[in-house]
């Protein structure tokens, strides 16, 4: 898509929003066109909430089995944006966020997008769990561990100290 087209379609898309209630409007009737924009906020509201839930699920999954969850994370803000369509009065938006939550439309635009997006490198987030699951886990090996005691190290309140209690009136 053309940059230079989004000017365009966001000044057309009220307009295009608009003559869909008169049409769906003048076919149904007013109470029956109200209902159908607040069961398509109510619907937005518990898609997301439903398939938010696995989502999430399927990107800890990923994570854990030491993959980036690139796709997953796509999918889930595809299904933000569906719910987000949702949730505004308009039957074409309507339409457009019923077809983010199909599983099938949201693999098509991640293959239009997939090469597009560039990882360039993962977080050791990622890389830690790679090993086996059933080793036991090894601890840190950074440096020397220092063990203090409450007598050992103790802070002074600093009454100069700009987060004091005590307000300075010297200043």
């Amino acid at each position: 898509m053309r940059l230079s087209l989004i000017p365009a379609i966001i000044f057309l898309m009220p307009l295009a929003e608009i003559a869909g209630f008169v049409i769906v409007g003048k076919a149904i009737g007013l109470w029956a066109t109200l209902g159908l924009v607040v069961l398509s906020a109510v619907l937005g509201a518990l898609l997301l909430r439903i398939q938010g839930i696995g989502i999430l699920r399927r990107i800890s999954k990923e994570s854990q089995n030491g993959g980036i969850p690139g796709r997953e994370l796509v999918h889930g803000a595809m299904i933000v944006v569906a719910a987000f369509l949702l949730l505004l009065p308009g039957f074409l938006s309507d339409i457009l966020g019923l077809l983010l939550f199909i599983p099938g439309v949201r693999d098509l635009a991640w293959k239009f997008l997939s090469r597009r997006i560039v990882i360039l490198g993962s977080s050791p987030a990622f890389n830690r769990s790679r090993r086996d699951p059933q080793s036991p886990s090894k601890p840190r090996e950074h440096g020397p561990v220092v063990d203090l005691d409450d007598d050992d190290f103790r802070r002074e309140p600093d009454r100069n100290s700009p987060w004091s209690d005590r307000k300075r009136l010297k200043d």
